[in-house]
């Protein structure tokens, strides 16, 4: 770039627009590899600072408790074979009582992380304050790959505009170019190879 650059500094056949040109790729280049790698870098630590505080929210207002099965209801289709399940995806619905951290018991239909359910067995749940279900917390492993992936994303697409924005200025130039031309090809057309008309 840089030799493209000092190599049409001094050539008798620049043009103004080539050495435009060049510029634009250079500055095109600095930006996709120094201003796209510092926004990413800037972007993933504002995403892994709100993650993290996300992280230590979730743990604060959710908690684990242990919840009772009281009957196993019938298999929604939506739900994967129980027989076919890995033991991840091994859940099953069931109507289930437990009590919320603040003492007050609880009745819902929940799904249960048991593949064949019982009344009476135990399984855990997360719940909020109150003991109603909810997600479990972030974890800070998640939250982490979340604010990299954040952070890769944002360079990427600080490079892919830096890119664009030079393709588009490059295609600007190139249609003014071909404009002039055209232009020049006008004026010299008519009178191009007859006789006595100076060529």
């Amino acid at each position: 770039m840089i030799g493209g650059l000092w190599r049409w500094r001094h050539n008798p056949l620049r043009r103004a627009t080539d050495l435009a040109e060049a510029w634009v790729a250079l500055a095109a280049l600095l930006l996709i590899l120094l201003a796209a790698p510092l926004i990413g870098v800037l972007v993933g630590g504002a995403a892994q600072d709100a993650l993290r505080q996300a992280v230590r929210e979730q743990r604060e207002a959710r908690h684990l408790v242990t919840a009772t099965v009281v009957r196993k209801l019938a298999r929604s289709p939506l739900e994967p074979d129980p027989d076919s399940a890995s033991a991840r995806e091994a859940r099953s619905r069931v109507r289930a009582d437990w009590t919320g951290p603040d003492g007050t018991p609880q009745h819902a239909t929940v799904m249960a992380s048991l593949k064949s359910p019982h009344p009476g067995d135990h399984f855990t749940l997360w719940t909020d304050g109150q003991g109603r279900i909810a997600a479990r917390p972030l974890d800070t492993a998640t939250a982490t790959t979340h604010a990299v992936l954040a952070g890769f994303c944002a360079a990427a697409l600080s490079a892919g505009f830096a890119e664009g924005g030079r393709r588009l200025i490059v295609r600007r130039m190139v249609r003014r170019r071909y404009a002039r031309w055209d232009q020049a090809w006008e004026r010299a057309g008519p009178d191009w190879g007859r006789t006595g008309t100076g060529s």
